[in-house]
């Protein structure tokens, strides 16, 4: 039976997360797999992976908001604003920085915010990524986006003896498109010393979160004991919006990609996922106010 649905994997550093989804279609022994949302290699944590007829699904997901648990190194900015890039001197002396003075400098960081997209990241601009005119030794004027910091507080803090470089980690809920390399960037300037990332692990995304998440190695073990089943996601339990549950007529209706009548105060344009009674998800659509009905974008029975 051909799987549908969503996987969620603890993406291990050191790999990107197209290796993942390269070694989920060689374990699962299909090709139609996407994921969710980018991690860097060195980053850790959630990947969602959609399976089979899930990767319609994609296309609305990618937008969701992600949470990040990220430790910060103070006193050394780099070139790419992480651990993998090459330091830029001279170091800032920053052993003077407390827990209060980096809890004060979050606080100008929640909200809506602009950001400068770093150098060191897949952005297009003129149809080139900007990490390729990066690795060429070429900087260009980047347009400032703008993002959501919705949650942003300090968890721990420690000293490394060594250069007295403290460390800080914070856990971030942040809108879809935000650079967590970059806000680091921006700590470190309101505190007036270098900064970069050298942790990074994203806890969530969108409805889907470690909690259910399993490793490459584990996929493997359970696929091979034919148990791949428990580790999928139904496919209406990851989407972040409104549920309508179908009556039969109306079932019918939307498999063959009509629209349905439906009184409501939502917003034109808005999604909304179409369920059948169990809650099996049978289409995504969008709704039209001017005449009061969903009209199927995606149909998935």
């Amino acid at each position: 039976m051909e799987l549908d649905g969503v996987i969620i994997i603890d993406k291990p550093a050191g790999i990107t997360s197209h290796d993942v989804v390269a070694r989920a279609r060689k374990i699962l022994k299909t090709r139609r797999i996407g994921h969710a949302g980018t991690l860097d290699p060195f980053a850790t944590g959630v990947l969602v992976l959609c399976i089979n007829r899930a990767t319609r699904l994609v296309q609305f997901m990618i937008g969701d908001d992600k949470e990040y648990l990220a430790t910060m190194r103070l006193g050394v900015a780099t070139d790419t604003g992480d651990l993998t890039g090459r330091p830029l001197l001279p170091a800032s002396d920053a052993a003077h920085i407390t827990s209060e003075m980096v809890k004060e400098a979050l606080s100008h960081f929640r909200g809506r915010i602009k950001q400068v997209p770093p150098m060191y990241s897949a952005k297009k601009i003129g149809g080139v990524k900007l990490y390729e005119m990066a690795r060429r030794g070429v900087e260009v004027e980047r347009e400032p986006i703008v993002i959501e910091i919705k949650e942003l507080e300090l968890i721990t803090s420690k000293y490394i003896r060594e250069n007295h470089s403290p460390d800080f980690s914070f856990r971030v809920l942040c809108s879809s498109g935000t650079y967590v390399r970059a806000l680091v960037e921006d700590i470190g300037r309101e505190l007036n010393v270098g900064a970069h990332l050298i942790d990074l692990r994203r806890t969530r995304a969108g409805a889907c979160d470690l909690q259910r998440a399993v490793t490459l190695e584990r996929l493997a073990e359970i696929f091979d004991a034919g148990r791949v089943e428990q580790l999928i996601v139904p496919m209406s339990e990851v989407l972040a919006m409104d549920e309508l549950q179908l009556s039969s007529e109306e079932l019918r209706a939307v498999v063959h990609g009509r629209s349905i009548n439906y009184v409501g105060d939502w917003l034109n344009g808005v999604h909304a996922k179409l369920c059948d009674p169990n809650h099996n998800l049978i289409a995504i659509a969008d709704y039209d106010a001017a005449n009061q009905c969903w009209r199927p974008r995606v149909v998935l029975a």
